[in-house]
């Protein structure tokens, strides 16, 4: 009697060894469920790299399967602020809402929090050599970018991710900031001058370049003590300059003090030398007064942002007269812009 129960029990073991081997071995489509954070019932999808291969562009495929990155401010989604959800492009669940996105001039679309904490899967990441916090989708498992602890109040969390693991579901229309007026009658266009250091120039300039009433940009190099630097030589951190964008732009159509706002929108100014990965003085936060109003109004917005507690950390942002300002290789003007075209 016990030889035939052990038999049995060696069958039924082979039976479930065999059984779990074919469903693991077949690459078909499967879907379990679970229950978000309001009890509605959403689907796990999983398939086979033909089936997601099918349904997703290159592009998508790279990111979403492959943990890809695409190239920072080249995203639909980058610098678009229209009122809606933000949905996985793997399978249209709902990840973010208009309302929580911001710009954190990092070039990719950024977020302070997910719609729904139970959508979102959140995993260590070494890939860099570094601990970085992964985000993906909890649905089907699509790579969407990371969160970091560099946002803004009230979560402090920065959720960058790629445009396109994201499609768009519009619920009406949004208002780019900051906001600007058209000259009126009689009125002429005036120009003056400002010189902001917000870590790397490319972005920096891409940001500023494209407000209205921003007439002309250029990177260059400022607050250092070495004339005519090269960009190797302010990258080995030796000359004192920052990497700095000079802008001319229509005080008619947007004030100074709407472009420290922005300034201060665009890049981490608690850093200390520092932008994200980029590290050194040449990274560091400036503001390049050019007149006494100019200084006692950065001083103000900088004052002003301190209070508010806008910043978990005091701004770091050094406030320096204007002296020179050297413009950088031609390559490095309209970076951006070029690389597009490529």
């Amino acid at each position: 009697m016990s030889q035939k129960i052990g038999g049995i029990i060696v069958i039924i073991v082979l039976l479930l060894g065999w059984a779990l081997f074919t469903s693991t071995a077949k690459e078909t489509h499967q879907e379990t469920f679970f229950l978000n954070g309001e009890g509605r019932v959403m689907k796990t999808v999983k398939k086979t790299n033909e089936e997601w291969k099918e349904i997703l562009t290159p592009e998508q495929y790279n990111v979403l399967r492959k943990s890809g990155t695409e190239r920072a401010f080249t995203g639909k989604y980058d610098n678009f602020y229209e009122q809606g959800l933000y949905l996985c492009a793997g399978c249209g669940t709902p990840l973010f809402s208009s309302k929580a996105k911001y710009d954190h001039g990092t070039g990719w679309p950024s977020f302070t929090a997910p719609l729904d904490e139970k959508h979102i899967d959140r995993r260590p990441d070494y890939s860099l050599l570094m601990k970085r916090t992964e985000v993906r989708c909890a649905v089907c498992d699509s790579h969407l970018g990371h969160v970091f602890d560099d946002g803004p109040p009230p979560t402090h969390k920065h959720y960058c991710i790629n445009s396109v693991a994201l499609q768009f579901e519009a619920e009406g229309t949004g208002e780019i900031s900051p906001k600007h007026r058209e000259p009126q009658k009689g009125e002429k266009q005036s120009s003056e001058t400002a010189t902001f250091a917000a870590g790397c120039f490319w972005g920096v300039e891409y940001k500023f370049g494209k407000l209205k009433g921003v007439l002309v940009t250029t990177v260059g190099y400022s607050g250092g003590d070495v004339k005519n630097p090269t960009y190797r030589q302010v990258c080995s951190d030796s000359t004192g300059h920052a990497e700095a964008v000079h802008v001319l732009y229509d005080p008619i159509r947007i004030s100074y003090e709407e472009l420290l706002n922005f300034f201060f929108s665009i890049h981490d100014p608690t850093q200390l030398n520092r932008q994200g990965p980029d590290v050194g003085s040449q990274y560091r936060s400036v503001i390049f007064y050019h007149t006494e109003e100019q200084k006692t109004t950065a001083l103000k917005v900088i004052e002003n942002l301190n209070k508010s507690g806008r910043f978990k950390n005091p701004i770091m942002t050094q406030v320096i007269p204007f002296s020179e300002f050297y413009k950088a290789e031609e390559y490095h003007q309209k970076y951006y812009e070029k690389m597009r075209k490529e």
